[in-house]
């Protein structure tokens, strides 16, 4: 048993320089790699973060702005809807004003057709009336004398 005690002495004895120079690797590895990487990788991170951070903060503004556009395209199309729907109320009013302004005019020759009329009825009336009356009293002479003339 002190034959493997020594000999395990004797390995960790000779394991010692390898273990020492694994520790001197791992510290220069610690200073010259892992600790640049890291350094290196917060700076990527840092900036990729930053450039993901940016991109959603144009993007949240351009929705803004999208939003905005939509809204003001909205109220144009409104106030242009407005506005035609008054040019029509008031284009429809004129006509309105227009018809009955000829329907009153209309209306007055029509009246003042059937005046005329009914004056050229009662002056017709008249002048047959009239005619009439003179017919009658030729007609009365033409055949009172001639009757007058074959009694005597």
């Amino acid at each position: 048993m002190q034959a493997i005690l020594n000999q395990l002495g004797d390995l960790v004895l000779g394991s010692v320089p390898t273990a020492v120079f694994f520790l001197i690797l791992l510290a220069a590895y610690q200073v010259l790699v892992r600790k640049p990487m890291e350094k290196v990788l917060a700076d990527r991170h840092g900036r990729t973060g930053g450039a993901m951070d940016d991109a959603k903060a144009a993007i949240a503004a351009a929705e803004a702005k999208t939003t905005e556009y939509e809204t003001r395209l909205r109220d144009a199309r409104s106030e242009i809807f407005n506005a035609r729907a008054a040019r029509q109320k008031a284009a429809s009013d004129t006509r309105d004003k227009a018809l009955a302004e000829a329907r009153t005019a209309a209306q007055h020759r029509i009246g003042v057709a059937r005046e005329a009329v009914e004056r050229s009825g009662v002056e017709a009336r008249a002048q047959i009336e009239t005619q009439a009356a003179a017919l009658s009293q030729s007609v009365m002479a033409a055949i009172l004398p001639h009757r007058a003339g074959v009694a005597r």
